[in-house]
């Protein structure tokens, strides 16, 4: 793959041209010039005027049905959505039927997913069969290919079996994920708890249920040293929470879901199945808060939380809908309308994710893997059924006019066009 991208502003705090418009010259796979101008003769040329070059994003949550719920989204179909919405790298929960417990299921997906242009990071339970109960083989699977370990969409309720777990993932350097929720106080409630949920006369989910969850991880994160990171926070005193236990030293990094930083929980004023997502949208107070999160730094990194659901678990009464949306393709435009800057998209949504998982870096900079984006800020584009690239089409953003939009993707010597 040979290619002239020409006149792109380049977005990469880590790259020697930061901020500057220049011509990059990528022949089989791999940066060979960076210039203010350079010649394109006997090559393809993409005009990039106006338009940000970044290294690819990383989403550190999301979901492919791969293994055994296809149906929902197999590598082929979450893929090709992935790198429609720039992501050149995605983490998948083991939210699988068999889960990713062993070394088995890690080697088929890395396996499955060989010479395709985004890269595959399986993560492995931390529990055999996502049980809560006894450990699962992690380094098996660390070995074959797992750089960190959680139990997906259920959070680890024993006490014990988190701090055994995260004692002897230090052994190897591998990282635990901790999806931050106190079964007992969530109960079986759908939605936020609040002033939204007693009016619609629903159980709610306090957002106690997340932060004494959180509580415990800080504990047991300063009592063994270990590293710990948290998935898809969602209120306003789990974001202190995590700030206060920076300023302490612990090893802590945490991620928030794109669409907890955009809609409330008044999105549910009207049942839309759509907007039925765990942990649960919350209010405009945990909004401030969690946005404030990612300006000062206590949130590292952004996700998308992509699930995709068959259209008979979202097109059923509220209560017994399936929770998640999908996000691939409407992050970049989502993230644009929160107000971050394309830089700091990039810092949360590429540079730090790698980081957090020690995943391969992406950079634009002479003789680097052309791991890259191409986007454009000011576009707007109609998101539908027609452009849609996953299998399922579980989004409230479906239909929209969206402000935002990728134009290319690069990686592994591979390119797409959007």
């Amino acid at each position: 793959m040979n290619l002239l991208i020409k006149s792109a502003t380049v977005t990469d705090s880590a790259s020697s041209f930061n901020n500057k418009v220049a011509d990059i010259l990528i022949k089989d796979g791999i940066i060979q010039q960076i210039a203010a101008d350079i010649d394109g003769e006997d090559i393809e040329i993409f005009d990039a005027k106006g338009c940000h070059i970044a290294p690819g994003l990383f989403d550190l949550n999301c979901n492919i049905g791969e293994l055994g719920l296809e149906t929902k989204e197999d590598l082929e179909t979450g893929t090709a959505a992935a790198a429609a919405g720039g992501f050149t790298g995605i983490a998948l929960m083991p939210n699988t039927q068999p889960p990713v417990h062993s070394k088995a299921e890690v080697e088929y997906l890395l396996n499955r997913a060989k010479n395709n242009l985004v890269d595959i990071y399986p993560l492995g339970t931390i529990s055999h069969k996502r049980e809560g109960k006894d450990m699962a083989e992690m380094y098996d699977m660390y070995k074959s290919g797992a750089r960190a370990f959680t139990d997906g969409n259920r959070p680890v309720q024993d006490a014990g079996l988190m701090e055994r777990a995260m004692l002897y993932v230090q052994n190897f350097g591998a990282k635990v994920i901790s999806y931050p929720e106190d079964i007992s106080i969530a109960g079986k409630a759908k939605m936020n708890e609040g002033v939204v949920s007693t009016m619609l006369g629903m159980k709610g989910i306090p957002a106690l249920a997340e932060e004494l969850m959180i509580a415990r991880d800080l504990y047991l994160a300063e009592d063994t040293g270990a590293p710990i990171h948290f998935t898809t926070i969602s209120t306003a005193h789990a974001v202190e929470l995590i700030r206060e236990a920076k300023r302490k030293g612990v090893n802590v990094t945490c991620d928030v879901a794109l669409h907890n930083l955009i809609l409330t929980d008044e999105a549910l004023m009207d049942f839309d199945s759509h907007y039925k997502v765990k942990p649960p949208l919350r209010t405009q107070n945990d909004v401030d808060a969690l946005i404030a999160g990612i300006k000062d730094g206590t949130i590292d990194a952004i996700v998308t939380q992509h699930t995709p659901h068959e259209v008979e678990f979202k097109a059923v009464e509220f209560e017994v809908a399936e929770y998640g949306m999908i996000g691939f393709q409407t992050a970049l435009p989502v993230a644009l309308s929160v107000g971050l800057s394309p830089e700091l998209i990039i810092e949360k949504m590429s540079v730090n994710p790698r980081r957090i998982l020690t995943a391969d870096t992406a950079a634009i900079e002479h003789g680097a893997k052309a791991n890259l984006i191409i986007f454009d800020t000011q576009a707007s584009w109609e998101y539908n059924k027609q452009n849609n690239r996953s299998k399922s089409y579980n989004s409230p953003f479906l239909g929209q006019n969206l402000k935002g939009k990728v134009l290319l993707s690069i990686n592994n010597n591979k390119i797409a066009k959007f």
